[in-house]
């Protein structure tokens, strides 16, 4: 096979084109959804963090990290900023002191129980461009393609 036809057959292969595909329609999301989250005083990180502990309960800043994808030093940052707004609390673990959590305040609470129906209807308007039985399509092929990537990335090391 000349490398000519390798290209073509390349050109062919729709990787490339689902990658930027992906790329674009991502960025145009979260750019809406930022813009949103700013509205209400936090950034996507903060406001990631409330989510995650309003609706899931008390998380170490290390298993924080892992759900929402920062490092720890990043964490560790949002937590102070996010304490010093009293929207969350350190508790210290009973059983290993160097183990600390984060805890959402009545006051986060409070301020996501304000805010995230607003969000929420957002988050629909902006994704309103497919039918409920696509959205879920969506998510299965994602997911699934999340996980092969994942996987290779696995094999690697």
């Amino acid at each position: 096979m000349d490398v000519n036809q390798s290209y073509t057959e390349k050109k062919q292969d729709p990787s490339l084109k689902l990658f930027v595909v992906l790329s674009k329609a991502y960025r145009s999301i979260a750019d809406q959804v930022e813009v949103d989250i700013r509205k209400k005083g936090l950034n996507p990180t903060e406001f990631g963090v409330l989510e995650l502990l309003y609706h899931q309960g008390d998380h170490t800043l290390q298993k924080i990290g892992d759900k929402i994808l920062l490092a720890s030093g990043s964490i560790t940052y949002v937590v102070d900023k996010l304490e010093k707004k009293g929207y969350l609390e350190r508790k210290p673990s009973i059983e290993d002191r160097r183990i600390t959590y984060a805890a959402i305040t009545d006051r986060g609470r409070e301020l996501l129980h304000h805010i995230f129906p607003d969000h929420w209807a957002q988050i629909e308007k902006i994704t309103g461009g497919l039918s409920k039985q696509e959205k879920q399509e969506a998510i299965e092929l994602l997911k699934k393609l999340g996980l092969y990537a994942e996987q290779l990335k696995l094999d690697k090391s």
